[in-house]
């Protein structure tokens, strides 16, 4: 898959729901349970972070879940990559990006969201063809103001925008033209999950699902 092609994917995947959690789930056995949760709440697009030993383990579980589109986050290195595929990841996030990692998402046809931070890597990333990334970590870098200024230089590029996003500022990214969509993790905390308040988590998906995009 080319560039152009996995960014047209990656931008169908944005559009699918105004807000992707962006989940740390340590335990296996709760993955099924939390999918449903979310997706049942409107919110059918599902990032796992790779953070934890079970990752790849929940990824798979989830991915059998139906109308979930699961992806692996915090890409950090290109061996990553196939590892995701190989649980079932449909995309992957990374929070920076690599020639390795964009070279081994394209050899594996993974459509990808690579991470940016500044006008010149949001133009590399252009240059290369990557019309959809992830702006991150938004609100250390300047948030909403930053993404609007943006806009005007480097208006097709798309984003989704993540870091420091929660409930109440979420909504004013959505409004920006350029930001298809913003990632979180306030609508299935941690604590949420191994308290299994599966409840809550649907009605914070469902009230997230709800905001402007």
């Amino acid at each position: 898959m080319n560039p152009y092609q996995a960014s047209e994917r990656t931008e169908k995947i944005c559009r699918l729901a105004p807000v992707i959690p962006v989940l740390v789930v340590q335990n296996p056995e709760t993955a099924r349970p939390l999918a449903e949760a979310l997706i049942s709440g409107g919110l059918p697009v599902l990032e796992i972070t790779l953070r934890t030993k079970s990752a790849l383990q929940v990824i798979s579980e989830m991915a059998k879940v139906p109308g979930a589109v699961v992806g692996a986050g915090t890409i950090t290195q290109s061996n990553d990559i196939k590892d995701a595929i190989n649980a079932g990841a449909s995309f992957a996030v990374s929070p920076g990006v690599t020639d390795t990692i964009l070279e081994e998402s394209e050899r594996h046809n993974l459509a990808i969201m690579p991470g940016a931070a500044t006008p010149s890597e949001i133009m590399r990333l252009f240059e290369f063809g990557y019309s959809v990334q992830k702006f991150f970590p938004a609100e250390a870098n300047g948030g909403r103001a930053a993404l609007k200024a943006i806009a005007g230089p480097l208006p097709n590029v798309k984003f989704c925008a993540t870091g420091g996003i929660n409930c109440d500022n979420a909504g004013g990214y959505l409004e920006l033209e350029n930001t298809l969509c913003v990632g979180g993790s306030w609508v299935a905390t941690q604590k949420l999950i191994e308290n299994k308040d599966w409840r809550t988590i649907h009605d914070l998906a469902k009230k997230a699902s709800l905001l402007v995009s």
